[in-house]
């Protein structure tokens, strides 16, 4: 799996990690495709209810339910792909916890590693279930298209 995402939804995890800080944060992604590339359309923010821990996360099942019963209603052919969490000892691996709590092989995992409120690193990984572990996934950002006057075709003018 490749997730395909820009920089602003990257930037809205971190913030939102920052701004937990101490606690962890954590919310759903939403997008589309199948296969190797998945595009990430948009993030669906989650109160932590273990948020009083500071150290662990659980989503707040309400809010899934929400989102998968209005991603149904909409007929859209977003679905929810992932969810992201921050890790407030800096790293973005999953922890054992991580582990021991992942049960969806075919969501991703974004973890935003934080350390003193400032997000230091971001990565992706995904179940692997025959190994009882994670793997890396891939997040990729497009770059954006930039017109560059020197390669406009010239105007016409009578």
């Amino acid at each position: 799996m490749i997730l395909q995402t820009d920089a602003t939804l990257l930037k809205a995890m971190a913030d939102a990690a920052e701004a937990a800080f101490p606690a962890e944060c954590c919310g759903l992604i939403i997008g589309r495709g199948k296969g190797q590339l998945v595009r990430v359309t948009r993030l669906v923010p989650a109160t932590n209810l273990l948020a009083e821990t500071g150290d662990r996360f659980e989503l707040d099942p309400a809010v899934r339910l929400k989102v998968e019963r209005d991603l149904r209603e909409t007929g859209t052919k977003d679905r929810i792909i992932g969810h992201y969490h921050s890790h407030t000892d800096g790293t973005a691996d999953p922890s054992a916890t991580d582990r021991a709590m992942a049960f969806e092989p075919d969501l991703a995992w974004i973890i935003v590693g934080v350390v003193d409120g400032q997000a230091v690193q971001t990565l992706a990984h995904r179940l692997d279930e025959k190994h009882g572990n994670f793997r890396p996934v891939q997040i990729r950002t497009p770059k954006p298209i930039v017109k560059n006057s020197a390669c406009a075709e010239p105007s016409l003018s009578a």
